[in-house]
């Protein structure tokens, strides 16, 4: 069980990331300044939370209503 698991978890797809030359200067400034030892991590952790957090925001919720348009009825 633990070895199927492992298998769903393992990182099989490369994904290249290309940054400019001030955007990959502020990201080694900060992986200097907070200590960040593992850049790929970093990296990975901070885009799938931007995509967990949207994913969350773009939830439809129970009480979530369309406009009321007073000439369509369902």
């Amino acid at each position: 069980m633990e070895n199927k698991k492992d298998e769903k978890l393992r990182r099989n797809y490369r994904v290249t990331l290309s940054l400019n030359q001030r955007e990959r200067e502020a990201l080694k400034l900060y992986c200097e300044k907070y200590k960040v030892k593992n850049r790929s991590k970093f990296m990975r952790e901070t885009i799938m939370k931007e995509i967990l957090q949207r994913f969350d925001e773009d939830y439809p919720t129970l009480f979530e209503f369309e406009k009321p348009n007073l000439f369509y009825s369902k």
